[in-house]
């Protein structure tokens, strides 16, 4: 017997994936899923069998999106790159896909701390492999003398409140209603426009940079 066609697959992963920013884990049924992919619920059950593999379906498809044009960026022998060209390049992919996957991002993160088991399993297995990545290259520019030698948790720290907090905080405030309209597009294009994420890019990389020689040896000299 022919396998069932494989668009029912993605069918059913892109109407999950459109529902899950307004349900969360909780909230989204198989039912709705099946409605909004225009898709029986025998074809859901002999796809993924359970709502929670299909929850970590939804939320691995969108992972691995980003994390394959990631490590594209980050694995270039055929170019000379140096560290800080790798991280850059590195965080434009990163910058992106949380600003065009905010709301997707933003109730992953929720859930998870909400104690929801698909969203923190979720995070522990796939946040490690691109932070693991970023890491590596901020090691490389030490060992370069190029980048400060910071804690790993001080390095990310440092990408991630400057990176992705603006976007998910300001995308958040800039859609609450609290703000004029004028105002609230103002804020969303200062913190989620390319220009905006650029920009922010190069301020982390300066901030990881290693001081000078010159300040290094001012500072070491009695």
């Amino acid at each position: 017997m022919p396998r069932p066609s494989r668009n029912l697959d993605r069918a059913l992963l892109a109407a999950g994936r459109a529902l899950y920013p307004a349900t969360g884990c909780a909230g989204l049924t198989i039912r709705q899923v099946c409605e909004a992919a225009g898709v029986n619920s025998g074809m859901f059950n002999y796809h993924f069998g359970t709502r929670e593999k299909f929850l970590r379906a939804v939320m691995q498809q969108a992972y691995e999106e980003m994390f394959s044009r990631f490590t594209l960026v980050t694995a270039r022998p055929e170019a000379p790159a140096t560290p800080e060209d790798l991280l850059q390049a590195a965080l434009r992919v990163l910058g992106r896909f949380v600003r065009d996957n905010r709301e997707f991002i933003a109730r992953l993160l929720s859930d998870a701390l909400a104690g929801e088991a698909v969203a923190r399993e979720f995070a522990r297995d796939n946040l490690p492999r691109h932070a693991t990545v970023i890491v590596g290259l901020v090691a490389a520019g030490v060992a370069r003398g190029t980048l400060r030698p910071l804690a790993p948790a001080q390095a990310l720290g440092t990408i991630a409140g400057a990176l992705a907090m603006p976007i998910l905080a300001g995308g958040a405030i800039a859609e609450s209603g609290a703000m004029p309209k004028a105002a609230a597009r103002a804020l969303a294009e200062s913190v989620m426009s390319d220009a905006a994420i650029d920009e922010r890019i190069d301020l982390i990389l300066k901030a990881l940079a290693a001081p000078p020689r010159a300040t290094r040896k001012a500072k070491e000299t009695p």
